[in-house]
């Protein structure tokens, strides 16, 4: 009985609960033919009969007819054969495992994003991330130098929690675009993946780093690692956090400087695609087009288990149709 309460039921035969429509009419029947079997007797007052006491026999002798009832309804019920499904799924993906290499020097703090570079591009990289539940996706961070904040995953909750805690300083400050791919490339190199991708975002230009950027490309060519190069900041000037020399920060205008002809040749030459970020949206969009563009593939298949649960019903109606049967010939025996 257990089942039928917690579980989703089907019914094989369902035109049977028609038969449930007549429980009105029996209804109906049953106080009709009690009124018509009460006796009448004319008296001048009804004063005296009020104090005469009930036989509990007449107060409960309708027990009889909804034991009866019960009984039918669960007999209908049981020959419309009540059964419990069971959805199987199997699912096969087309896996793509999805290194994020993320800048983090000291530039990443200005604040031409909310609230800035670095902050926006954490929090559109974790929204990527939610939106693949079926990849595997790691996570590189440069600067002067790079390193591996969380190899490849499929537990995107621990990834999200690196993710967090990275900021700026992590890293000798600088820009070592070629260090930051390479090591992408390097845990991406013994991936079986059908489709192995890096997504490298950065805001300056390569002057730190012991792997230059053209051999950090071949290499990324030799193992078929396509590269998705995003150049994040305004056009002009963008306000940067300058440390004074009392302590604190103060906010200056300073040129941004992207090296959009290199990002550009590495996305090019490893067949993905260079995007220029500008403000947190076009940024969001951004990732947005990335994950259009390296969808998983996933077949799902289906298939529904039934299980038949009208016994107990079947069991219930025999247990009340016993009590009926025993109280009709023993304690309401007088009674219809």
């Amino acid at each position: 009985m257990d089942e039928l309460l917690h579980s989703h039921i089907v019914f094989a035969n369902p035109w049977w609960l028609l038969l449930l429509c007549l429980l009105p009419v029996w209804i109906f029947l049953y106080i009709r033919n009690r009124r018509r079997q009460q006796a009448y007797l004319q008296v001048s007052s009804t004063r005296g009969m009020k104090q005469l006491p009930v036989s509990w026999k007449m107060r409960f002798r309708s027990v009889l007819m909804v034991l009866r009832m019960l009984v039918y309804a669960l007999l209908v019920m049981a020959l419309a054969r009540p059964q419990t499904t069971d959805v199987l799924q199997n699912v096969n993906s087309e896996g793509i495992d999805i290194i994020i290499c993320l800048d983090i020097s000291g530039s990443m703090l200005a604040q031409d994003f909310h609230p800035n570079r670095i902050e926006a591009a954490k929090a559109v990289a974790k929204n990527f991330i939610e939106h693949r539940p079926n990849d595997r996706i790691g996570l590189v961070i440069f600067a002067g130098q790079a390193f591996t904040q969380c190899p490849l995953t499929i537990d995107h909750d621990f990834l999200i929690q690196q993710l967090e805690k990275v900021h700026s300083g992590l890293l000798e400050d600088g820009t070592a675009i070629g260090d930051g791919l390479a090591t992408a490339v390097q845990r991406l190199r013994e991936s079986s993946a059908k489709s192995k991708v890096v997504i490298l975002l950065t805001d300056g230009v390569n002057n730190m780093g012991l792997i230059d950027p053209m051999t950090a490309l071949q290499i990324a060519k030799t193992y078929g690692v396509r590269v998705y190069t995003i150049g994040i900041g305004t056009h002009g000037v963008a306000p940067y956090p300058v440390p004074m020399p009392g302590g604190g920060t103060q906010l200056q205008d300073m040129p941004v400087q992207i090296d959009e002809a290199l990002l550009q040749k590495i996305a090019r030459q490893t067949g993905g695609e260079y995007f220029r970020a500008t403000g947190n949206t076009s940024l969001r969009r951004i990732y947005d087009q990335i994950d259009q563009m390296e969808k998983t593939k996933i077949q799902v298949s289906s298939f529904t288990q039934y299980a038949d649960v009208f016994f107990p019903l079947a069991m219930a109606a025999a247990v009340l149709l016993f009590l009926e049967i025993l109280l009709r010939y023993t304690v309401f025996k007088t009674f219809p």
